[in-house]
């Protein structure tokens, strides 16, 4: 998810995001110290070679030697070699002519030369420049952001159009040719039937409000945070996720200026304004916000280091023993890539990524060598799937569904794997898109066999449309029924308040930071359950006869018509 998804994961997960951004708000009274592993007690003993193998893959996987993986980094390259030869040991058979998809890429840094100037800024003898990364960071890089003549600023509220809701920020306002200027967020509301009540919708992404204001002919943007949504005021955080490489696909949606102004920055754009920043803040908060125009003008030269690269997706299959159900494919997923080498925190610049997203790749590589060694294999067929880039914008699913090693329409399921349980073993498990088609119908009664109990997400944490967070999104807007599958907080022998409270402080201590790393303490029991359950379930659809579907009125519905029709 580049930038723009915002934080590659604008608050990625479920348990994650959500968690952070409550931190944030400061809704955690009682900070606690991070768990060490003595302090969760392991249901019992973990099995081998299951747990084993995984804490395994997980050592080399999360190791310095890795240097955090890094799409088109020699530490992604050294990665992608120990996954295709974890492949070729297990004896699974490559999808193409060889175990790689070399997914093309473009990466783009910007240098502290760039300009943002400010323009007709009282108090100012004639421009007032702000400075990169203090001042200010771009959520997209390159040629495209050029701006070199001075341009009028409009204010245009939340920049949302959204006619199920009949609300149109920009009804009465021609932003052709100017910067719009848009708050974070949207309107305020409780009743669920507006803007989702207090659930954020996909409106508030501000990949959204950037698409919206370039088809409504923009030049540029500029986002300001809102005190009301509190997910962009840490700064040091911000720096974190936007001193990487803004890394796209060379046939990239069309972009342009994308700014995120440092809130302490944001009351000079509404200098001489009809409303005053604190005036407009009040409107934000009382549901009466209207855009107006505002008395600046701004203009941006930038400076970027560029250059073009290929990074691999990896993958292999295991074919079905059914003679016409071996026809059809069972997608199981995990992205590989972190984010490599960035801003040194405490004299440590690796960015290890072991829980995210080394977890994962390391029980998929586990669930193909139990899938491939059982003595009677599945009747429909399995493609494992490592990808790349997914921390840049879900760049190699993408890719993938764009060039699919199989048809699409033959593609039956997609399983993603991004990150699995440390804290502790649950009673309780959740399917991010398991109310959005048949796959969660499969996995309830797969916990049910394990007595186990599927939850849904707690709308506390319901932050930011949480299917739209990972690699599941990209096979699901290519049409291929998809879910991800979580632990809940239903831990055995943990208090369920303190696991949530330890989910915040990795959130807060180590998520997209160098503390993601193999010395941090992981509940190998947890990390075996969740595998066995995920076993269980890639076994169950294996074998079942009637291919999952989306259900009526997902928005992905559409998208699997066309590609059966496609043949695609």
């Amino acid at each position: 998810m580049t930038k723009t998804s915002l934080f590659a994961k604008y608050f990625i997960f479920v348990q994650r995001s959500s968690l952070l951004a409550l931190a944030t708000l400061g809704l955690v009274i009682l900070p606690i110290g991070l768990a060490t592993a003595q302090e969760i007690p392991a249901e019992k003993t973990p099995s081998a070679p299951l747990i084993n193998n995984i804490l395994g893959h997980l050592k080399v996987l999360g190791d310095d030697t890795m240097e955090g993986r890094g799409a088109g980094t020699p530490g992604g390259e050294l990665a992608a070699d120990y996954i295709e030869s974890q492949l070729k040991e297990i004896g699974l058979p490559p999808v193409l002519d060889g175990y790689r998809q070399p997914v093309p890429m473009h990466g783009s840094l910007p240098l502290s030369q760039s300009r943002l100037t400010l323009l007709d800024v009282p108090g100012q003898e004639k421009e007032m420049e702000l400075a990169l990364w203090d001042d200010y960071v771009l959520f997209r890089t390159g040629a495209q952001t050029f701006l070199p003549e001075p341009t009028p600023l409009v204010f245009v509220a939340y920049g949302i159009v959204a006619p199920e809701y009949d609300y149109n920020d920009y009804l009465r306002t021609d932003v052709a040719g100017r910067i719009v200027v848009i708050l974070e967020g949207e309107p305020p509301s409780n009743d669920d039937a507006y803007f989702e009540g207090l659930k954020p919708t996909v409106h508030s992404d501000p990949e959204m409000k950037f698409r919206t204001a370039l088809s409504r002919g923009a030049r540029g943007a500029i986002l300001i945070p809102s005190p009301r949504e509190a997910s962009f005021l840490d700064w040091r955080q911000i720096l974190s996720a936007f001193q990487t490489e803004d890394v796209t696909l060379p046939y990239r949606i069309t972009g342009n200026l994308n700014v995120l102004l440092h809130f302490e920055k944001a009351p000079l754009l509404f200098a001489n304004a009809p409303v005053s920043f604190i005036e407009m803040l009040g409107q934000d908060a009382d549901g009466s916000l209207a855009g107006f125009p505002l008395n600046i003008r701004a203009r941006f030269t930038g400076a970027f280091k560029e250059r073009d690269f290929a990074a691999d997706n990896v993958m292999a299959w295991l074919p079905g023993n059914d003679p016409l159900l071996r026809e059809s494919y069972i997608l199981v997923s995990a992205h590989y890539d972190h984010l490599g080498i960035g801003r040194p925190v405490n004299g440590d610049a690796i960015y290890n990524g072991v829980v995210d997203n080394a977890s994962g790749t390391a029980v998929t590589l586990e669930l193909a060598r139990v899938l491939a060694q059982q003595k009677e294999k599945n009747k429909r067929s399995f493609i494992f799937l490592f990808v790349t880039g997914e921390e840049k914008g879900l760049l190699g699913s993408r890719y993938y569904c764009d060039h699919p090693a199989v048809p699409l329409s033959k593609t039956i399921a997609a399983v993603n794997i991004d990150g699995i349980s440390i804290i502790d073993t649950t009673s309780l498990f959740v399917g991010v898109g398991a109310d959005l088609s048949t796959l969660g119908s499969h996995l309830d009664e797969t916990l049910q066999g394990m007595n186990l109990y599927l939850g849904k997400i707690p709308a506390i944490f319901q932050i930011q449309e949480p299917f739209h967070h990972s690699d599941q999104l990209a096979f699901a807007q290519a049409g291929i029924p998809s879910i991800l599958v979580m632990e809940g907080f239903g831990f055995r022998n943990v208090p369920v308040n303190d696991g949530i409270r330890r989910f915040i402080e990795w959130s807060k201590e180590r998520y997209h930071t160098p503390f993601d790393d193999l010395g941090q303490p992981l509940n190998s029991a947890a990390m075996e359950q969740h595998a066995t359950v995920l076993l269980a379930f890639l076994r169950r659809l294996g074998d079942t006869a009637v291919e999952p579907q989306w259900l009526p009125g997902a928005p992905f519905v559409g998208a699997r018509l066309r590609s059966m029709a496609e043949k695609r």
